[in-house]
């Protein structure tokens, strides 16, 4: 069983927080900003905040925990966005690209085997920077999502 419509956004290092907030005023749902540390966010009683402590994965706990049905889940952490979508949450990434049941595996494989690269001393890229249109992206993907969860599917 699912609560209400909201949004949960692993926010630490969300660089999409102002198109969180206008898709949630939009469609009036409600969104919990979670983090390790206080942040600042606008006054709006739709909008609140959840600072947790500042132990390794608690953010990640606070939000897998509270994740249900109803919520979308906004983070790019991989192993966070498996979680939620066991707790059947939707999950999207700040660049918009979905998180599924049928990719999350795959994006779990390529992180170990990026990380046991880097552990063994490979020189390799980072993610590319974040553009105007992973932006524009996600603000087209997290709409379509909320008014998906609106409407029941």
């Amino acid at each position: 069983m699912s609560g209400p419509v909201r949004i949960l956004v692993d926010a630490d290092a969300c660089p999409v927080k102002e198109e969180i907030y206008k898709v949630a005023f939009r469609h009036e749902v409600p969104v919990v900003i979670v983090s390790n540390a206080w942040l600042r966010i606008p006054q709006h009683p739709l909008l609140s905040r959840q600072v947790v402590s500042d132990a390794f994965d608690a953010a990640d706990d606070w939000i897998a925990a509270a994740a249900d049905a109803g919520c979308v889940v906004i983070t790019a952490d991989i192993l966070l966005a498996d979680r939620a979508l066991k707790a059947g949450a939707q999950v999207l990434s700040p660049t918009g690209k979905p998180f599924t049941p049928s990719s999350i595996g795959a994006a779990i494989a390529t992180r170990a085997i990026m990380a046991d690269l880097r552990a063994g001393g490979e020189q390799i890229g980072g993610p590319a920077p974040f553009a105007k249109t992973d932006r524009s992206r996600f603000l087209g993907a997290l709409d379509q999502v909320v008014v998906g969860l609106k409407r029941g599917r």
